[in-house]
């Protein structure tokens, strides 16, 4: 026990120099950050990134460490040196002291572009729905108008809005984008955006988080905005309104319906959801913890982008047709053509079910429960 107790007081002591090095190596990422923000320059720098974890691994392999280790602690600090970064501010590119005015700011998606406008330095004006009585004077002289609120109300908040300013660009945060887009561009004769940021907004920062933005007008008036988020980090991704909906029915409106769905099963068939938890593997537990996260939300919000579209209704319907002829099969116990069902999506994917298939083993491979 006495040999125990001094090995440990050892890995106590080089614990309290890791922390130290973390410490310092933090104060020198804040000092990066002052010279980004000086210069505007990206908080996310991909390929610094991928260079550095790439030696680090080839350091780790000659000392004997395992480099996924490595890269699970790296990529942790890494993150919050992207947070303290960002805390410090980021450059204003707009050259422009017109304020910001984001149309249901209160809501949570609102605050997080208020939170990050605010720490570049924008002046913010937030506007709530009893604004409407003071809307000409309070957008009169607006710079861009950010439109953050639920789907159903977007047509009625767009059709009240008052004449904006010429150059004055138009927002929204929607994620349905042509209709969107179609009212915005036939209410204002200015610069049309059409944004989906493709993330929570209680996530800690913006840095790689994705998000599609639409073009609908005058793209050289808000390309400043686009590089506005670029500096934030975000990855940017354009697409067309349309092919955006359609991705969308698989991205969100099929995953929240599967959601639902699981949840309803598990509650009808009177489930143990904790002894599910403590029994699953690290991947059907992340399953579980994402319809848990999915019952967590506000119901409202999948309601409006599951029924946001006839599009996504007739797609959920495809699905469930498919869904019963699998069923069937199953009840044939025809082995045979289930794998030949399932051979055809394997060849479909092709490298991606080998990308996919290595991606979740990374992800899996620091369970923390």
């Amino acid at each position: 026990m006495t040999e125990l107790k001094g090995l440990r007081k050892q890995i106590d002591e080089l614990d309290t120099e890791l922390l130290k090095i973390i410490a310092k190596r933090i104060k020198i990422v804040e000092e990066i950050g002052k010279i980004k923000y000086f210069y505007g320059l990206p908080i996310y720098a991909p390929e610094r990134e991928i260079s550095m974890l790439a030696t680090r691994r080839q350091e780790a392999l000659h000392l004997g460490i395992s480099p996924d280790l490595v890269e699970d602690i790296l990529r942790r600090v890494i993150s919050e040196s992207y947070l303290r970064e960002l805390s410090k501010g980021s450059k204003n590119i707009s050259f422009s002291s017109r304020p910001v005015v984001i149309i249901g700011g209160k809501g949570r998606m609102g605050q997080f572009f208020e939170r990050m406008l605010r720490l570049s330095n924008y002046k913010v004006k937030i506007f709530d729905r009893n604004d409407w009585s003071n809307a000409e004077k309070i957008l009169s002289d607006a710079i861009m108008v950010i439109i953050s609120v639920p789907i159903p109300l977007i047509e009625q908040v767009t059709s009240q809005l008052p004449i904006l300013p010429k150059d004055c660009i138009l927002v929204d945060l929607s994620s349905v984008k042509v209709v969107p887009l179609d009212r915005m561009l036939a209410k204002h004769h200015g610069p049309v955006l059409g944004l989906h940021p493709m993330f929570s907004p209680d996530t800690d920062h913006p840095v790689k988080q994705v998000v599609i933005w639409c073009d609908g007008r005058n793209y050289e008036s808000y390309e400043w905005f686009l590089d506005q988020l670029t500096i934030w980090g975000m990855n940017l991704h354009c697409i067309s309104a349309s092919k955006h909906d359609q991705s969308m029915s698989f991205i969100q409106a099929l995953r929240h319906l599967s959601y639902l769905v699981a949840g309803l099963h598990l509650n009808q068939e009177k489930a143990n959801f904790e002894e599910l938890l403590l029994i699953a593997s690290p991947g059907y537990k992340l399953e579980l913890i994402m319809i848990g996260r999915f019952f967590k939300q506000h119901p409202k919000l999948y309601a409006d982008i599951i029924m946001s579209s006839a599009m996504n209704l007739k797609f959920i319907k495809r699905y469930y047709v498919l869904f019963g002829e699998i069923l069937r099969l199953l009840e044939s116990q025809d082995k045979e053509k289930f794998i030949k069902k399932f051979t055809k999506v394997q060849e479909w994917l092709g490298i991606y079910a080998q990308r996919c298939f290595i991606e979740s083993r990374y992800l899996l491979h620091f369970n923390p429960y």
